[in-house]
């Protein structure tokens, strides 16, 4: 070139060339991809199919007449349309949630229409189990509701349920649906309608009942309520459209998609002594966790004594009791008599509930009254 300097072209020849690093990862990638028997893994070889589902605003173009529990649905209303709208597009909005809706529907729902059927109640109810739990059985809230059908304390107790510090029944499905379904047929009965029965199953009958007198009116969709429960029952409604045609809203769950309900055996344990779970996994010839899974509503490492109804994988009752009364005798025989020192401050029902008993079982064990006084220094018999 013309002006060059002398050797300038050699330069151009010697000028370090820089070298393309490939990460290491994705070597050992291409190689495993390279590999046919990895190549072919069907796992990850088939084709994934493309996700087609409808827009949101095609999806929120309802069309009535609607109904909830048999009762009308006024969507004619702008309010109320624009209420079960909203729900809608959080719902659809949240796509992975409403898959495990979904798949969730396949465990529990069969076991709740049955029961629904058997006590000739509307079938859209075990859509508020969705909207209270998402049909997880071990649901909680703020307020201290628990389980698929979210009890309170003092409710669950009121229908039979078994809430103390050993025992939470609420966490048991089968259990809770039971005293779900009697609680609300009892709202229904009080309230002659099953979506005011509802709304009274979510803020409670007795704060129900003074909206209802105070603003003299019977329809839920005509009265001022908390926004929770102003919103209650168009989100069961919404789950209702959703989950009764998943297809329509672009969800294509195939059969074997779904989670399917749960077997087992049911057996009744009368326990006379506080028994470990790992006595009865044993007994059931199964694992502590499989015993634990099963009966969600025990709530330690022991079942405490009296009558309890358990449930066992299929097939493990055969022989059960067999299997369990040498196994509890002969952990009997590793235990030591157990006294208690009374301690300022104590009382009997401190007492036993610190030793998972029952307080008539500590009076009874020691000869004592539920009135009897007890003072510091005094020595209790609190089991063996």
């Amino acid at each position: 070139m013309p002006g060059a300097l002398p050797g300038a072209g050699i330069m151009e020849l010697i000028v370090p060339i820089r070298h393309v690093r490939i990460p290491l990862l994705a070597v050992f990638l291409l190689f495993l991809w390279a590999t046919p028997g990895f190549a072919q893994s069907p796992a990850l070889a088939a084709p994934m199919k493309e996700a087609a589902f409808p827009s949101l605003e095609s999806a929120i173009r309802i069309r009535g007449p609607l109904e909830f529990c048999g009762e009308y649905v006024p969507i004619h209303l702008p309010e109320v349309r624009e209420r079960l709208e909203k729900e809608l597009l959080l719902m659809l909005w949240d796509r992975a949630q409403v898959i495990l809706w979904l798949k969730r529907t396949g465990r529990y729902f069969p076991h709740i229409e049955v029961v629904l059927k058997g006590a000739n109640m509307p079938d859209d109810l075990k859509y508020i189990a969705v909207i209270e739990s998402a049909l997880k059985p071990h649901a909680g809230s703020n307020k201290g509701a628990r389980g698929i059908w979210q009890f309170i304390p003092s409710t669950a107790r009121n229908y039979g349920l078994v809430v103390n510090y050993s025992m939470d029944e609420r966490r048991n499905f089968y259990s809770a649906t039971k005293a779900a379904m009697r609680y609300m047929n009892e709202l229904h009965d009080m309230f002659g309608s099953w979506t005011l029965g509802c709304a009274g199953y979510n803020m409670g009958e007795q704060g129900l009942k003074k909206r209802i007198e105070k603003q003299e009116v019977k329809d839920y969709y005509r009265l001022h309520l908390p926004r929770e429960t102003q919103r209650y029952i168009l989100r069961a409604i919404a789950a209702k459209l959703i989950l009764s045609d998943p297809a329509r809203y672009g969800f294509d769950l195939q059969p074997g998609d779904y989670y399917v309900p749960t077997q087992f055996d049911r057996i009744k344990l009368k326990a006379k002594y506080s028994t470990p779970v790992t006595i009865v996994a044993k007994a059931a010839k199964t694992y502590y966790k499989t015993i634990r899974d099963l009966n969600p509503q025990l709530l330690s490492d022991t079942i405490p004594r009296g009558d309890h109804i358990l449930y066992l994988p299929q097939g493990a009752a055969d022989d059960f009791a067999k299997r369990y009364h040498p196994l509890i005798a002969k952990y009997r025989k590793t235990l030591k008599p157990e006294t208690y020192v009374v301690k300022r401050g104590d009382s009997l029902t401190a007492i036993a509930r610190k030793h998972h008993m029952s307080l008539w079982q500590l009076c009874k064990l020691n000869r004592l009254s539920t009135k009897s006084t007890i003072r510091p220094g005094q020595k209790l018999h609190v089991g063996k």
